[in-house]
């Protein structure tokens, strides 16, 4: 028995109207309880489709403090299975990535599993006659997630058979990557490389609130982004800009121009920043891009699909994209006060090369573990994490823009230094923790895992 496990009141308590308990960021059994009540009844990001080309094809990832494994079966579906043996339990898969061929196989005791879960293979099978192995859960394969999705190559799964339906969960939000999908004159996406991935010395929440906290630019990435600024003021206004100043330089923009960029929100913690404009807004064409794309989707289609630029969309709780620039973050939170980031960069089917080199460019100056831009940010992140061990001073600000009765609406547009983004997220965060137990991890049919749909659509 804890503090919390027992007593919703007190999960309640820790959420008010316009401020949080530091408890959400820094106490161990909160996080616990987030892993079994939020992350394993919500949709979770796994994967995209184009990880996983060919049949065996496969990643690693967590969900939910939970090793799982996404892998492309024989017949083209994708499936998403508990990394565990169903005979001792053992990890099966332990790399990130990889092909497993036809099955695969324990390196305890050589148990071979099919890659849609199902057991292929016993070694000393005839040592098992006369038990009731075959009605054990062991032969049953490889735990299935209790629902997986796929929407747009972007693949979601939910762990618990106690949680809303994905159209319900993301709703209108899912725009977003619509958006990003259709700037690819093919309407498709592929990851391009591999996965820059690093820890952060902080709890996960404080990455997701800061992507649209539109108040920090200003101050935490003067000394980067505003540095570039002053590097380039006073050049002739026709002069050509390199690629990275035209990445940094809007991160030093003022109060006003994130104001009034605009953020919208959905239920269930989603929103976005940049709803009129963004920092994305202003980059250099690309030569004979915008002909392809007019090419593919008419010309009024193919202006609106650009003219839409979004800062960041969060798909809370952990998946959050770019899609004017083509990259996502992931968020794998493994302790109270350790999340690991992943970033990657998609290429756009049938674009110039030259957008992914943007990409990259932007991945490396500001989402990568050698940009100067992130680690403002990290910086942020580790202060506050330490910060919040002090006492005399229990509780977190979120104040700014508050209006009572603001939760009302499921989808609403609020100027964009508003802190409501964070408050949807906690009012989330709150209905999930504080409901009744869930009901286990689904128990599957012999020979019956869950798998992707073949379109993603809901």
């Amino acid at each position: 028995m804890g503090k919390y496990r027992d007593d919703p009141a007190a999960i309640a308590a820790l959420i008010q109207e316009e401020q949080v308990h530091k408890d959400v960021y820094i106490d161990q059994e909160i996080f616990d309880l987030e892993m079994e009540r939020l992350f394993a009844r919500t949709w979770i990001y796994v994967g995209h489709a184009s990880q996983v080309p060919n049949p065996g094809d496969y990643i690693t990832t967590d969900i939910a403090a939970q090793p799982v494994i996404m892998v492309r079966h024989t017949d083209g579906a994708i499936h998403v299975l508990m990394n565990r043996c169903s005979h001792k339990g053992s990890k099966l898969v332990s790399q990130p990535s990889g092909n497993t061929g036809r099955a695969f196989h324990c390196p305890y005791h050589a148990w071979a599993f099919k890659t849609d879960g199902k057991v292929l293979a016993i070694p000393a099978r005839n040592h098992y006659e006369g038990t009731s192995l075959s009605e054990s859960p062991a032969m049953k394969g490889l735990v299935p997630m209790s629902a997986v999705e796929q929407y747009r190559g972007f693949v979601f799964a939910r762990i618990s058979e106690d949680g809303p339906g994905f159209k319900e969960y993301f709703g209108d939000s899912l725009s977003s990557i619509d958006n990003m999908a259709d700037r690819s004159p093919e309407g498709e996406l592929e990851i391009a490389g591999g996965c820059l991935r690093y820890l952060h010395n902080c709890n996960w929440k404080m990455f997701v609130e800061n992507l649209n906290d539109t108040a920090h630019p200003m101050v935490a990435h003067e000394s980067s982004a505003g540095t570039a600024k002053k590097l380039w003021e006073g050049k002739p206004a026709d002069t050509p800009k390199p690629m990275a100043i035209e990445q940094f330089v809007p991160f030093a923009s003022g109060y006003q121009f994130f104001d009034d960029m605009g953020i919208r929100i959905f239920s269930n913690g989603h929103s976005y920043t940049g709803v009129k404009f963004s920092i994305h807004s202003s980059y250099s064409s690309i030569p004979g891009y915008e002909a392809q794309m007019v090419k593919a989707y008419g010309e009024e289609r193919a202006k609106n699909i650009l003219a839409t630029a979004r800062h960041n969309t969060v798909y809370y709780p952990t998946l959050t994209i770019k899609g004017a620039i083509q990259s996502i973050r992931v968020a794998r939170p493994i302790g109270p006060d350790k999340t690991v980031l992943e970033s990657y960069t998609f290429r756009l089917k049938g674009a110039p090369p030259e957008l992914l080199q943007r990409t990259l460019m932007y991945t490396r100056l500001i989402n990568s573990s050698m940009s100067v831009v992130g680690h403002d940010d990290l910086h942020a992140y580790r202060s506050i994490q330490e910060g919040l061990h002090c006492s005399g001073n229990d509780w977190v600000s979120l104040h700014r823009n508050y209006k009572p009765g603001e939760d009302a609406p499921d989808d609403q547009v609020v100027n964009g230094l508003s802190e409501i983004p964070m408050r949807g997220e906690f009012r989330t965060w709150a209905r999930y923790m504080t409901a009744p137990a869930i009901k286990p991890i689904a128990k599957p049919a012999a020979n019956e895992p869950a798998r992707a749909t073949a379109k993603g659509a809901v």
